[in-house]
């Protein structure tokens, strides 16, 4: 094992002079390796953190690039940026950050066919991905490779992690959230929003359990889902249990690859129904061109609405709208939008189960609609 250079030693003095870590614990973490799965805004504080720390070798998974809207929360990224590459985004970032550790590019999406192939050679998983197929993806990955996963997610004012690892005893992803929940049940950050800072918060904690793991000091959270409460500035500990009929860790398991009807769900918030209508914000530009006597009902907040909407619809936020049923005729033709789809397809099903007959979901919502221009 090589030993610290003159630089690194100077670097990471603070570290050095910890009980637990010190030179040892500082030779742990260069030669050690992580792979973080996505840049946004979980794995952004995440990995500032694991580069700054030396982390040796530190794999980087995100096909994106930087959009205005990420600037928010995604903190490795800047308004130069914009437009390009998250990963080049994030490699010019970390290295001003840590010029001697090693960054791995995979500007590829995390999918069945190439997760086991990436992941095999790091030493553990950080999950900062923000859907449940990949969620699902990852934590099945860790499992067949026996490392642990390092898990956070997110939600406007709250926000949770937890260390997955059923080879040291603990449960898995699974353990704690069995199938995918129903289309549209649970929001992402497109459609519900995030405070900027939850991330950052979240996203650190992330960073600290799994250099604790690397360091091999302190408990592993094993069996804990710790959630943060912003608006409470509350931390509180729930008990997770390895579950004896888990799919994947349980005592007769069946998910038996990484291939399976979780990880391979299509994007979640395109999961429809198969018969629902549809429509394209294309055509929907073109109806409303050609003196469309139908409504354009809007689901999405009045603060949504206020800063971009589309002329002519009516506002109506989904939460609302089962009481407002009443208000809607019934024989005219109805198109839906929120901001990219998830919404409205719950807002279609609610209209179809309560007799509406031509109902439509307008694909991509206003975030298509914006784009064309």
């Amino acid at each position: 094992m090589a030993g610290l250079s003159s630089s690194e030693l100077l670097r990471y003095s603070r570290h050095l002079l910890i009980p637990g870590v010190g030179q040892e614990g500082q030779l742990r973490l260069k030669n050690a390796s992580v792979l973080l799965i996505g840049t946004g805004g979980l794995g952004c504080p995440a990995a500032l953190y694991l580069a700054a720390a030396g982390v040796g070798r530190i794999g980087l998974i995100d096909p994106d690039t930087v959009d205005v809207s990420n600037l928010q929360r995604q903190i490795l990224h800047g308004e130069s940026w914009v437009g390009k590459s998250k990963l080049e985004s994030a490699q010019d970032r970390l290295r001003e950050i840590n010029p001697l550790i090693q960054l791995d590019l995979h500007a590829v999406r995390f999918t069945p066919d190439n997760a086991m192939e990436i992941a095999k050679s790091y030493d553990l998983i950080v999950d900062g991905s923000d859907n449940f197929p990949t969620r699902f993806l990852s934590n099945d990955t860790a499992f067949f490779l026996k490392k642990p996963l390092v898990y956070g997610a997110i939600h406007r004012f709250e926000g949770q992690a937890a260390v997955f690892a059923p080879h040291l005893g603990g449960p898995c992803y699974r353990c704690l959230l069995p199938n995918l929940p129903p289309p549209g049940a649970v929001p992402s950050c497109n459609e519900a929003g995030v405070l900027g800072v939850l991330p950052g918060i979240i996203g650190s904690l992330q960073a600290m359990e799994a250099i604790k793991i690397l360091l091999g000091v302190g408990k592993i959270p094993l069996g804990k889902l710790t959630v943060y409460d912003a608006l409470n500035t509350s931390f509180r500990p729930i008990t997770l249990r390895r579950d004896p009929s888990c799919r994947l860790c349980g005592d007769h398991p069946d998910v038996t690859t990484v291939s399976n009807p979780e990880t391979l769900a299509p994007a979640y918030c395109e999961i429809f129904p198969e018969d629902m209508q549809t429509i394209t914000t294309t055509e929907l530009r073109e109806r409303l061109a050609n003196d469309f006597q139908g409504i354009l009902l809007d689901v999405r907040e009045p603060d949504e609405y206020a800063i971009a909407n589309i002329e002519g619809s009516r506002l109506i936020p989904l939460g609302t709208l089962p009481d407002q049923l009443d208000t809607i005729p019934r024989d005219k033709e109805i198109l839906i939008h929120c901001k990219a789809g998830g919404r409205s397809a719950k807002a279609v099903a609610l209209l179809t189960e309560n007799g509406f007959t031509d109902v439509k979901n307008v694909t991509g919502g206003i975030d298509a609609w914006l784009a064309e221009n």
